[in-house]
């Protein structure tokens, strides 16, 4: 693994945690995973374009968080449900277009060479969505415990859902290198989960998650590498085994 792919897996994985800390306090742990499948049309259309496929699930992603948005305030139904109807849809659509090695690769994950456009855009990414949660957490806190009394304080709650959304979503598409379409989703609910179970508050919650995140994409990376396997199912074996871990924490 070369210093270029080492820091850009450690931004992603420090994305992950401070983004997955909010999913869990909305209560979106269930969505992370359908929510991963939407990229799967994108990464068809790329590879049948020739294009890179990074770029082809971004858009698709983004493109699914702005629906979601859109239909949240209009459908009555909650942004879980509404990512679950675009993760059916998005499933189909990309099981229809990607097959063999290539199909494999997107659902389980495997950093392979990244060329170095891939590494630019991952890390200036990852340093957005890093940015926007560090700089927005008082705001997200106060949507979260209650929207009214957040545009009562001038808070654009409907700007700053959607801008999470979009910091969700790619987030997601950050570690699809590293995990794939079907696991990206564990890297951002199990940290966080994690630190929730440990954490007495805010601020222990969000080092911890990005702590643990950090530390397992390493851990899951190296033992992949050692076992000549893909990347995303022994992430998310660490990421889990921290999880059980947890328990023996006496109360």
């Amino acid at each position: 693994m070369t210093i270029e792919v080492l820091l850009l897996s450690i931004t992603m994985a420090v994305a992950a945690g401070l983004v997955g800390s909010f999913a869990v306090m909305r209560r979106m742990g269930l969505a992370a995973d359908p929510m991963s499948h939407v990229a799967l049309p994108g990464i068809g259309l790329a590879l049948a374009l020739h294009i890179n496929p990074l770029f082809g699930a971004v858009a698709m992603l983004l493109f699914g968080a702005l629906v979601v948005w859109a239909l949240e305030g209009k459908a009555r139904l909650g942004t879980e449900a509404l990512i679950g109807v675009l993760f059916s849809v998005a499933l189909a659509l990309g099981s229809m277009m990607t097959s063999g090695e290539e199909l494999i690769d997107a659902l389980f994950g495997g950093a392979g060479v990244l060329r170095w456009p891939e590494i630019c855009f991952g890390l200036i990414a990852s340093g957005a969505v890093i940015a926007f949660i560090v700089t927005q957490r008082n705001r997200l806190v106060v949507m979260l415990v209650s929207p009214d009394v957040a545009r009562t304080a001038g808070i654009d709650v409907r700007r700053l859902d959607l801008l999470y959304l979009g910091a969700f979503a790619l987030t997601i598409a950050l570690g699809l290198r590293f995990l794939g379409v079907l696991l990206m989703g564990a890297l951002i609910i199990i940290p966080a989960a994690t630190a929730k179970r440990l954490a007495r508050n805010l601020t222990e919650m969000l080092v911890l998650a990005v702590s643990i995140a950090v530390a397992t994409t390493l851990v899951g990376t190296w033992l992949a590498a050692v076992f000549h396997r893909q990347t995303g199912p022994f992430i998310v074996i660490v990421a889990a085994a921290c999880f059980l871990l947890s328990f023996l924490r006496l109360p």
